[in-house]
């Protein structure tokens, strides 16, 4: 069994008398594709924003990798290896596509602010851009503005650059969002590929159920703050506390959405 790359204990975060999180104890394993689910105001983003270290907690722990990272900001866990996307697309629009990868790969290497070093000490940044451009498809538009790019592809560039400087988590607000439906199903084969290499973990919050019971190997539902259930995609298809909830008429449809994942 895989280790546990990330923890919470008692995670809680509150915005005045708002209780956003409450009290949210969860265990993520390493090279597992782990799904966050929940109304809108269930407080995933949120704690999206806890793990990454964008916001810190009121109260409780956050663990990686072992190590107690709850008030570290956001910069240092990025280094540790903790990368992170948003719902809506973050791309610099006026740089080519290659730039933004490569700036994404050295933001985070030895040279951020080295400007005015020998070219010869930016090549492996360079070298890796090309590599994840061929990884996610988008080698052929490099030298294109980032701008000029479909919604979906920009989607792509974004996880580009999140996949840049080879964090060991990634964590997706919502990757589909705004995507036109079949754009979908091209962007998740990526996204499982990436995570099914073997080094890579991916917490994924998504309201489009049949997505997320196609990829994951494990679920967490949370409802006010608060995690109402957590198991296999079957589990949690099968839970009645979670159909009366949050599936309601989508149920149906879940029970024939088992991708390659629920099949093993």
């Amino acid at each position: 069994m895989s280790e546990i790359i990330f923890e919470t204990r008692n995670v809680y975060k509150a915005f005045g008398r708002l209780l956003a999180v409450n009290g949210v104890t969860m265990q993520v394993r390493a090279n597992t594709f782990h799904s966050i689910i929940g109304p809108n105001g269930a407080g995933k983003t949120t704690f999206f924003n806890l793990l990454s270290g964008t916001l810190k907690p009121t109260g409780g722990q956050i663990f990686f990798k072992g190590r107690d990272v709850t008030h570290l900001p956001v910069h240092r866990t990025a280094h540790l290896g903790i990368g992170r996307s948003f719902q809506i697309t973050n791309i610099f629009p006026n740089l080519t596509v290659f730039e933004n990868v490569r700036l994404a790969a050295q933001a985070l290497g030895r040279d951020n602010f080295r400007f005015f070093n020998h070219s010869r000490h930016f090549q492996r940044y360079e070298e890796r851009a090309w590599s994840v451009l061929e990884q996610v498809g988008l080698a052929a538009r490099a030298l294109s503005p980032a701008r000029t790019l479909p919604h979906g592809d920009q989607r792509k560039l974004e996880l580009g650059m999140l996949l840049a400087p080879d964090p060991d988590v990634l964590l997706l607000d919502e990757p589909t969002a705004g995507m036109a439906s079949e754009q979908v199903p091209e962007l998740l084969a990526l996204i499982e590929q990436v995570q099914a290499a073997g080094n890579k973990t991916v917490m994924l919050v998504e309201h489009n159920m049949n997505v997320v019971m196609s990829v994951s190997d494990r679920i967490t539902v949370m409802h006010q703050g608060a995690v109402l259930a957590e198991g296999a995609p079957s589990e949690i298809a099968a839970n009645e506390t979670v159909q009366r909830a949050y599936l309601g008429e989508l149920y149906g449809d879940l029970q024939g959405a088992r991708g390659p994942r629920g099949s093993r």
